[in-house]
């Protein structure tokens, strides 16, 4: 199941994606979306919590704090974005300030640190890759910026007509040294919204690709998974991984690493 194909939008909370209803294990993800005024209030008991603002302004409660009025970009196209860490049987609520969209990116976890406010200013950036691989990516919650239990959260831009995670990684398989066991979850959006990027997911014995579209949602257990934007169209995805260890490695496909070194015999 490595794409969900987006439904009707929703006011409220929309879970999308968790492990009772696909082959994730400790990532769970959903989107709400509140008009002024609109509120909406959730307890995970065993999951830690990143609520990203991916457009619009709201208040957010959680552990005894109050964050009023953050969110600083129109949508996800618009800046870096804000972001609250809420641990694990931490009540939260969102209220929106007009109108407000925020995705929730959750792991299994049995414990974390105190809610915490992460905004734009200490989200990273970076820009990565060369050429037609060149991509522009945020570092929300990384293992050096914030001590989450498990969770790791990020945005990544496309321009159009070019690829991201690429040359073709993959972190399935738990190597010391070498390589990470985290799965993955990407939620798409794409600008103009009529575009779409393509996804393929492959490795031993498999090889799929799918075509993603604005709101689509993959789910990534296994295997190398290249993204590319339709030519016209820049495309986003935010991505959220999570496993036994919080250590970000992965593996390149080797029949494609040499594009970073052209130069190089292939």
């Amino acid at each position: 199941m490595p794409v969900l194909r987006a439904g009707p939008a929703r006011a409220g909370y929309s879970p999308i994606v968790s492990p009772a209803d696909s082959d994730l294990r400790y990532l769970s993800f959903g989107v709400v979306a509140l008009g002024d005024g609109e509120s909406c209030r959730h307890l995970f008991p065993e999951q830690e919590t990143v609520l990203v603002v991916l457009g619009g302004k709201c208040d957010v409660v959680a552990g005894g704090r109050k964050w009023e009025g953050i969110g600083e970009r129109a949508d996800v196209f618009g800046g870096r974005p804000t972001a609250v860490y809420v641990p694990p049987a931490c009540e939260f609520e969102i209220a929106g300030r007009g109108k407000v969209e925020a995705a929730v990116c959750g792991a299994q976890a049995e414990s974390g640190p105190e809610a915490a406010l992460i905004p734009p200013d200490q989200v990273g950036f970076r820009k990565v890759g060369e050429g037609a691989f060149c991509r522009e990516i945020h570092d929300i919650v990384t293992a050096d910026s914030f001590p989450a239990k498990r969770l790791i959260v990020g945005e990544t831009y496309n321009p159009p007509g070019l690829w991201s995670s690429y040359p073709a990684h993959k972190h399935d398989r738990a190597e010391p040294g070498q390589e990470s066991a985290l799965e993955e979850v990407y939620h798409f959006r794409v600008q103009p919204p009529q575009g779409f990027g393509l996804q393929r997911v492959y490795g031993d014995g498999f090889d799929e690709a799918y075509a993603v579209q604005d709101r689509d949602t993959a789910v990534i257990t296994r295997g190398y998974h290249p993204v590319v934007a339709a030519p016209g169209y820049r495309l986003y995805y935010l991505w959220m991984l999570a496993g036994e260890r919080r250590v970000m490695q992965w593996r390149e496909d080797p029949a494609h690493a040499w594009v970073k070194n052209p130069n190089q015999s292939r």
